[in-house]
């Protein structure tokens, strides 16, 4: 990746648009620490931070949703309960450092109701939930921890048409409510349906910027492969 320089603001949803390769899954495990860039800054409200792991960026208010949310969103094993609240655990836990169950149950329940996610209970072993409920559960744990910076990769991957609708809908909630979404997607469809503005990269390099009025499937894949851009520059 190279020359990688864009803004987020506040209540839209960006969508970071590109062909397998182009660099967009690079571009947000950079921003999170997942993989750490060689060289760049991150100002976030302004202000020039620090992010050298995944738990600085949790401290300034970043989550990522990976778009494999098995292996890197949730602990599959474990129940809702305890998945929805792994992000913030520390608010949780007493001086002793035990943990208090009847909070943590509370606010799991209390995400399960806002979410609509369908379980028998908080107990429930996320393995067990389907695919869109699964993704809720990550969307808690990120809320839960009260990040205001999102970034979701593939956020309807493996789910069913059903599931994705109230996926775009709790997407749309969070901007509504402030937050600043980025939403990573191979579906043009849900690109532009979903964004506010749009980013298209290839190659490791953005190479163009499209308000959602502008937009189409023909201009984006036009950027998309635009190599000889990319080379020239």
């Amino acid at each position: 990746m190279r020359d990688i320089s864009f803004q987020l603001r506040r209540g839209e949803i960006l969508g970071i648009a590109g062909l397998v390769g182009a660099g967009r899954t690079e571009v947000a495990r950079a921003i999170f620490a997942a993989d750490v860039p060689e060289s760049g800054e991150i100002l976030v409200n302004g202000e020039l931070v620090a992010i050298r792991t995944p738990a600085d960026a949790v401290r300034h208010g970043i989550a990522y949703l990976s778009e494999d949310r098995k292996r890197f969103g949730l602990a599959l094993g474990m129940d809702v309960e305890v998945n929805a609240v792994l992000a913030s655990l520390g608010r949780f836990t007493n001086r002793w450092g035990w943990v208090k169950t009847a909070a943590t149950r509370q606010k799991a329940v209390e995400f399960v109701d806002a979410l609509a996610i369908k379980t028998p209970r908080v107990t429930q072993r996320v393995k067990n939930l389907s695919g869109g409920n699964q993704q809720k559960v990550v969307i808690a744990k990120w809320l839960i921890a009260d990040t205001q910076i999102l970034i979701f990769d593939e956020p309807t991957r493996g789910i069913d048409v059903g599931a994705k609708s109230e996926i775009y809908k709790l997407l749309n909630d969070l901007a509504r409510q402030g937050k600043a979404v980025i939403m990573i997607s191979s579906e043009l469809p849900e690109i532009l349906r979903m964004s506010h503005r749009i980013l298209v990269m290839c190659e490791g390099r953005i190479t163009g910027e499209l308000a959602s009025a502008e937009a189409t499937q023909e201009r984006i894949m036009t950027l998309a492969t635009e190599r000889d851009a990319v080379a020239a520059a």
